[in-house]
């Protein structure tokens, strides 16, 4: 008879193998059928990197390991029925943008519907943290305020997840970083619900990232960004998170702070710029990096690490003890890798191979 924790822990494992074996082996069907289908994404030569027409709709195949995993392990409440039919309103959205570019209007339209649906499922955002540091309330009760303030959530994080999907196995990457961070405190605090549906979240992007790296053979396409988005935004509002992270923000934002900044800065330039906010450009940091003389491997080694060191600063957040400084120690460690490999390939690009040269230059 295994004990309880052993009993969740071999479900959580399950839950991502489970969903990798479908991911992955449905991603090379998928690919199939995009190309068929015309959801091929074609490079432009301006934001695009790749030099040759990529499937796209690769999304699919982790929406499918996904949500197989979560039907099997997962117990189907309220909440978690809101956000698999939430889910499926995304993916569709998805599927169709990447055979057809929807219009924007209709994407951000069909965005806020499976946002009403997760709300009306009771997914919602009870409180804030004061900013009032010196007030004896910690949270602030946001009343009817709640539903506004769950759906911009929601929303912000689902296209803020599409917004860095800009470089081969980057924002599934990402993802898989933040649902295991995600995974890693709802154990902390018991809530085996949520951390069961991150398991699955996570073994989806695991099963399709090989078929993601670069050179991708394949993209997720708004199939897979907005899923991976509408997800977490979804899961980190569920159970203990409502008051033990969303209410201060600060776990699911550490989680997620790629790109959440990311999105809001792009925002911001932008409208320093007197630019339309949501214009593409080439001001993301997976660009700048590019830019700066980082191949892509490189890049995106560097945004998992700084995803990884912020997921680590949130677990931080839940832990006491000698495991709290243990982790802040490996947190300077990737801290101070990083920006000395930054500062290095940077400050020294002639060091850069020929090919690396040629690639900086496309």
């Amino acid at each position: 008879m295994l004990f309880p924790e052993m009993q969740l822990w071999l479900r959580v494992v399950l839950a991502v193998v489970v969903a990798a074996v479908i991911a992955f082996g449905a991603t090379p069907i998928i690919k199939s059928y995009a190309a068929k289908m015309g959801a091929m994404d074609i490079p432009d030569h301006k934001r695009r990197i790749h030099d040759h027409p990529i499937p796209r709709m690769g999304g699919m195949a982790i929406f499918l390991g996904f949500f197989i995993s979560v039907l099997l392990f997962v117990q189907v409440t309220e909440p978690v029925q809101g956000i698999l039919i939430g889910a499926v309103i995304i993916v569709a959205t998805g599927a169709v943008d990447d055979i057809v570019s929807l219009k924007w209007y209709l994407k951000l339209a069909l965005q806020l519907l499976a946002a009403g649906v997760a709300v009306l499922h009771g997914v919602t955002i009870q409180g804030l943290s004061n900013p009032n540091v010196f007030s004896e309330n910690e949270t602030l009760v946001i009343g009817i305020l709640n539903v506004p303030v769950t759906v911009l959530w929601i929303v912000g994080v689902t296209n803020a997840v599409n917004l860095i999907d800009g470089l081969d196995g980057l924002a599934c990457g990402v993802s898989a970083i933040s649902s295991v961070t995600m995974l890693v405190v709802a154990l902390m605090v018991s809530e085996p619900g949520v951390a069961l549906i991150l398991a699955a979240l996570a073994g989806g992007c695991l099963g399709f990232i090989p078929y993601n790296l670069n050179p991708a053979k394949i993209f997720m396409g708004d199939t897979g960004a907005l899923l991976l988005g509408y997800v977490l935004a979804t899961v980190s509002i569920l159970g203990l998170f409502k008051f033990y992270a969303v209410i201060t923000f600060l776990v699911p934002i550490m989680a997620l702070a790629l790109p959440v900044f990311d999105t809001l800065f792009a925002i911001v330039r932008r409208l320093l710029k007197g630019q339309n906010p949501m214009a593409p450009d080439r001001g993301h940091l997976h660009h700048r990096l590019i830019d700066h003389g980082l191949s892509q491997k490189q890049a995106v080694a560097v945004l998992y690490s700084i995803s990884a060191m912020m997921g680590l600063t949130a677990v931080v957040l839940c832990t006491t003890g000698r495991l709290r400084l243990m982790l802040l120690l490996v947190d300077l460690v990737i801290a101070v890798a990083v920006g000395m490999f930054v500062y290095r390939t940077i400050e020294h690009p002639a060091a850069l191979p020929p090919a690396r040269e040629q690639e900086k230059k496309k």
